[in-house]
């Protein structure tokens, strides 16, 4: 009997596939953007180009931290960014030059120099992402409201654990 419940368990393990971990959130599979941190947007959006043979893409400014509710490290911040989009398919490079401010931007830039700052997920439910990532041990770093109002970004303070900031993206859903 205790050679059957050992061959049962042997085999199982071998023929079963290991159990995963569910991640953060479903939308957590599909990478949507990855942004580099730069001291000069308009160099760096200009070589990007060159390089992807498209054209220097609109660089924009977002509007004042007070106006999109952006907090960093759970205060609030006036901080702003001028930012570049390149869309490469499903993914976006988006080019961020922190403008004023406390923002995870402006302490990448001042930590690292410029690089490759965050990776972006479009995830269905940022409060349950959100909880998850912080009983994983990342918290929440910095957050706020797109400038035209309709979502999120939630950026998770995920650099020691995974070696590169996460950012939640969520948008609210259409107003009827």
């Amino acid at each position: 009997m205790l050679r059957t419940a050992l061959l049962l368990a042997t085999l199982a393990c071998v023929l079963l596939p290991a159990q995963q971990p569910a991640p953060l959130d479903p939308g957590i599979r599909t990478v949507v953007q990855v942004a580099i941190v730069t001291k000069n947007i308009e160099a760096s959006a200009q070589r990007w180009a060159s390089i992807l043979g498209m054209e220097i893409p609109k660089v924009s400014t977002t509007r004042p931290g007070e106006e999109v509710k952006v907090q960093f490290r759970g205060k609030p911040s006036s901080g702003q960014a001028k930012l570049a989009f390149f869309k490469l398919g499903q993914v976006v490079l988006e080019l961020i030059e922190p403008v004023g401010g406390d923002t995870s931007w402006k302490q990448y830039l001042d930590e690292h120099g410029e690089g490759v700052q965050h990776l972006g997920f479009q995830v269905q439910d940022l409060d349950q992402a959100i909880a998850n990532a912080e009983k994983s041990g990342m918290p929440v770093l910095h957050r706020g409201r797109y400038d035209k109002d309709n979502g999120d970004y939630v950026y998770i303070d995920s650099g020691k654990a995974l070696g590169v900031t996460l950012e939640f993206l969520h948008s609210d859903p259409p107003k009827k």
